[in-house]
């Protein structure tokens, strides 16, 4: 499952016609489409029929009934990253965490670490950084988490070249 990304479980029947709770875990909800196609934990693949945003109900084609939906409860849906990247638009200056994912930070073209995590909290997201080995070997931290600000700590991003410059995030370190 290291291309497919986590983005939903499925919670228990709803209704008589095969209509499923769905817990949404994704940025996305877009992505729950007519003719979706998802990937459960189980190796199912499901085609959503229909999706109720407002009540946070999913059919899927071929389950029309209470007895066949409940063996999906609990199961989680998945996407593959070519899908994710088709279906979930991003605005400027937005980009798919797997793109983030081990890209080497620098500041002032001196390399700091690796993206090894992204922590989410309510007022920003934080890259979590495996320190470069010479800085380690320098008495600095092993990790250390930098806040994803825009032009605070965040100078550029480049998925290609997995390269993030920053600023601001050596002190970070120092002080870590």
């Amino acid at each position: 499952m290291n291309d497919k990304i986590y983005v939903a479980k499925l919670g228990k029947a709803v209704g008589l016609k095969g209509h499923l709770r769905l817990f949404i875990d994704s940025d996305f909800p877009e992505q729950f489409k007519k003719g979706a196609s998802f990937t459960t934990n189980k190796k199912t693949t499901l085609i959503v029929e229909e999706y109720n945003s407002n009540r946070d109900t999913i059919k899927f084609e071929g389950y029309n009934d209470i007895d066949t939906s409940k063996k999906l409860t609990n199961q989680h849906l998945f996407v593959s990253f070519d899908q994710t990247k088709e279906n979930c638009n991003l605005n400027k200056d937005e980009y798919f965490w797997f793109d983030i994912m081990n890209s080497k930070v620098y500041e002032d073209d001196k390399l700091l670490g690796e993206v090894v995590e992204i922590h989410r909290y309510p007022l920003n997201d934080y890259l979590e950084i495996a320190t470069s080995d010479e800085l380690v070997k320098q008495g600095l931290s092993k990790t250390f988490l930098i806040p994803y600000i825009k032009d605070t700590y965040i100078v550029s991003v480049d998925t290609i070249n997995k390269r993030i410059e920053t600023k601001s995030s050596f002190e970070i370190l120092e002080n870590s």
